[in-house]
């Protein structure tokens, strides 16, 4: 929470292409301009020509606050207007009810703060392991009779 927004928007386009969006092509996410960005704050393109592309707003609010309608109708323009069909709206804070039937409508993807902490975990992203533990069984098909 304490590094600026474009280090957030950074995050949220690594967790994506680890995630495997974007898949094998080269420069495949990428942030937008600070400012100006026409409310687009990062881009996955999901096949070597660009035709298909998933547009991306990184909210970096406090855990506390609440991402009400007004928010997602604001991204749904920027989308329109750019004539993009794929929506991720990913937020350290928390979605409204509003909020949540407005994307569902818009075909946008909403990822909560609580959400975004358990993607991280999953895709290794900003965490390291410290500690694995093995749990073993007993491997019955080595024992089998036919095993000799």
């Amino acid at each position: 929470m304490a590094r600026d927004p474009s280090f957030f928007e950074s995050l949220v386009v690594k967790l994506l292409l680890k995630m495997g969006y974007g898949g094998s092509v080269s420069d495949s996410g990428f942030t937008t301009q600070k400012s100006n960005d026409g409310g687009i704050d990062g881009i996955i393109r999901e096949d070597k020509l660009g035709f298909d592309q998933i547009y991306i707003q990184a909210k970096r609010w406090d855990p506390d606050s609440t991402v009400g309608r007004p928010e997602i109708q604001k991204f749904s323009g920027a989308l329109r207007d750019e004539g993009a069909t794929k929506g991720l709206f990913i937020t350290t804070a928390k979605f409204s009810d509003g909020a949540r039937a407005s994307a569902d409508k818009q075909h946008i993807v909403l990822v909560d703060g609580a959400r975004l902490t358990k993607l991280m975990i999953e895709y290794d992203l900003g965490v390291s392991t410290v500690t694995t533990y093995q749990i073993k069984t007993l491997d019955t098909d080595f024992f089998n009779e036919d095993n000799e």
